[in-house]
């Protein structure tokens, strides 16, 4: 497959529509659990708080009681309250350091509580508002972007904004206060020396600035690596059976490697980038502490140096290293931060861009919903086509677009059966995607009923469409389940009804749960037109006004058609049904038929009549009926042109 378009994070583009996706995700969805972000904010920053009164009694003991340098005063006590003995001064002291301590504990609990209610209920509701965002984009985005890159956002992004949440949002209120609390008391005790701390304050902010620069860009191709490797793994875990099949191990696991290896490099490439820039941080807050020691130490053995003129006592000095430390290991660990939250960033985006994908089948803010639908369905000179990579199925313009239908016009009367028939490619599949709007026409107009379906609910729209394809998917689950999909409150007797109905039944009774009987991710302990079947009854529950069957027996053996088709009578009755086939005998009883080629219809018909005008349908007829050798050279001609077209076409996309 082209790189260009496989590799690429398809997110990048997206990335454009917001200036902090962080920011927009926090303020969005953390308001509806401000309670626990305050009470866990104001946990943590008393919490803080009380963590600077043990190195402050500390400092006052050794200089009251151990040095005899000062009197035993404590900031807003009163003097009445302080006992007059060192013996009770000395106990007071392990007092209210063993108080704090306590406090702190509790506090640390209260808010790791809070913090991380907070933290995992913001992580789900953007989880699950994504996947609803998600799965209710139009079918365009889903041809464009992967399975594995979009479980990559659910799961790994949004996984990463709760880490960010949960310990690094705390640690940054955290780290604030202490900063903003050890440097109010440092310049309470002693500006001057206080000032002699500060120094490695702008070095750090310097360093922490050019880290982000630099490591921004990186953490962004991390997270687009990540997807892509997601997209591989999920793609070769869901074709394990074909990888087998063709014994492509070997080249599956080369696959597999590369991709891994371009996370490895990327993820290696942040590494290093971090690696480097922490022990820088070591460094200055080491070099910061030092300088204190040095200066504080040097003034308290031989009194103020140089420009300095303030006293300073042994105790405060102690005091003032225990809070040296805690004020520059803090900003150390600020550049930790400042790390984690470009790697949320990152995350934040992909999640940000995937939430505020836009739609190409908007709803218009009057829709009326679809009531009591007859089934009347009109196409008004209908055209579509699909956006190409340049060159690849382009019109030969150059245009990057593919023309997959073309002024298609037809009209289907309520009750009729609409065959669709025509080669590979004509359109057949997406002029009914059209009706149910996974996509839009880009010109002309759909009616149901007279009314424009752009002009109606998308839920109405498609409740009153049926839909089997010709792969139909079973969800991981009971029959049941998969029955009354649509439809989950009914009764088991409904459901039986409807299995009885799509001729399921016979298979149904004889497993083991009947009913209950879990059929497995995608339906994978049913045969094929046992599958089929399910699909047929969960249509046959829903009871649609309309009916899509996409060649709804091209993968079943002629026996188990024979039983399908026997269900599809009782399913198509008295409903508007379009049924796409490349079997034509399915379609040979249609009330018209509607031979589509290049994207145009050129036939239109009952079995009889197409026959009669000895055109394209007379020659997928004799193709059908194994008159090979009646059919026309250049229907040959432009039937192998057709399929070589195709082929290439596929190997462009898998080159």
């Amino acid at each position: 497959m082209s790189n260009s378009k496989q590799d690429s994070d398809p997110f990048a583009e997206m990335r454009g529509r917001v200036d902090n996706a962080m920011w927009e995700l926090f303020r969005d969805y953390g308001r509806g659990y401000k309670l626990q972000f305050a009470v866990g904010g104001f946990a943590s920053v008393v919490a803080r708080l009380l963590e600077l009164v043990p190195a402050l009694i500390i400092g006052v003991a050794i200089d009251a009681l151990f040095t005899g340098d000062g009197a035993y005063t404590l900031p807003l006590v009163p003097d009445g309250w302080i006992p007059g003995t060192e013996t009770g001064q000395f106990w007071l002291s392990v007092g209210i350091i063993g108080a704090t301590y306590v406090a702190v504990a509790g506090l640390n609990w209260l808010n790791s509580w809070a913090w991380n209610h907070f933290a995992q209920n913001v992580q789900h509701d953007i989880r699950t508002d994504t996947y609803d965002v998600v799965q209710r984009l139009d079918k365009s985005f889903f041809d464009e972007v992967q399975t594995g890159e979009i479980m990559s956002v659910l799961n790994n992004d949004v996984n990463q904004l709760e880490q960010f949440l949960t310990r690094d949002l705390n640690n940054f209120i955290r780290i604030s206060v202490l900063v903003v609390g050890v440097g109010g008391l440092m310049l309470w005790l002693n500006w001057q020396l206080a000032l002699v701390g500060l120094v490695a304050v702008p070095a750090l902010m310097l360093a922490s600035y050019v880290f982000v620069r630099i490591v921004k860009p990186k953490y962004q191709t991390v997270r687009s690596s990540v997807g892509q490797l997601n997209s591989r793994l999920e793609n070769n875990v869901s074709g394990v059976e074909v990888i087998k099949a063709y014994n492509r191990e070997g080249f599956e696991y080369d696959r597999v490697e590369g991709a891994s290896r371009t996370y490895l490099d990327a993820n290696w490439d942040a590494i290093t980038t971090r690696i480097k820039f922490f022990p820088t941080l070591r460094i200055i807050t080491g070099a910061g502490f030092v300088l204190t020691f040095l200066v504080g130490g040097y003034w308290v053995l031989f009194g103020a140096p140089g420009p300095f003129t303030m006293t300073l006592s042994a105790g405060v000095l102690v005091t003032f290293l225990m809070y040296s430390r805690r004020f520059l290991w803090p900003m150390r660990q600020f550049g930790e931060i400042v790390n984690d939250y470009q790697y949320a960033q990152a995350a934040a985006e992909r999640v940000y861009a995937l939430m505020t994908e836009p739609s190409s089948v908007p709803e218009a803010d009057d829709a009326v919903s679809l009531e009591s639908v007859a089934g009347r369905v009109e196409y008004d000179d209908v055209s579509f086509s699909y956006e190409t990579e340049q060159g690849v199925g382009s019109s030969g313009d150059g245009d990057g677009e593919e023309i997959v239908l073309d002024s298609v016009s037809l009209t289907a009367e309520p009750g009729d059966l609409i065959g669709l028939v025509g080669p590979t490619g004509a359109g057949k599949t997406t002029l009914v995607k059209l009706l149910m709007r996974l996509y839009d026409a880009d010109d002309g107009e759909i009616r149901v009923d007279g009314t424009d379906i752009t002009d109606v609910t998308l839920s109405s729209l498609r409740d009153s469409i049926g839909y089997v394809s010709q792969e139909p998917f079973l969800f991981q689950g009971t029959i049941r389940e998969n029955v009354a999909y649509g439809r989950p409150e009914v009764a088991d007797e409904d459901v039986l009804e409807a299995i009885k109905r799509a001729g399921a039944w016979e298979f149904v009774e004889k497993l083991p749960d009947g009913i209950e009987t879990t059929v497995g991710e995608r339906g994978v302990k049913l045969s094929g037109g046992q599958r089929q079947r399910i699909s047929i009854a969960r249509a046959i529950l829903n009871d649609p006004s309309m009916l899509i069957l996409d060649e709804a027996t091209s993968h079943v053996d002629n026996e188990t058609e024979v039983l399908i088709q026997n269900s599809l009578q009782e399913l198509v009755a008295d409903r508007t049904t379009f049924a796409i086939a490349h079997r034509l005998s399915t379609v040979r009883n249609a009330d018209q038929i509607l031979v589509l080629d290049d994207g145009e219809i050129v036939e239109r018909g009952d079995h009889e009549t197409l026959l009669a005008q000895d055109g394209l349908y007379a020659n997928l007829w004799s193709v059908q009926v194994g008159e090979i050798d009646a059919l026309p050279e250049e229907f040959v001609e432009r039937t192998a042109q057709r399929r070589a077209s195709i082929d290439i076409e596929a190997g462009t996309l898998e080159d």
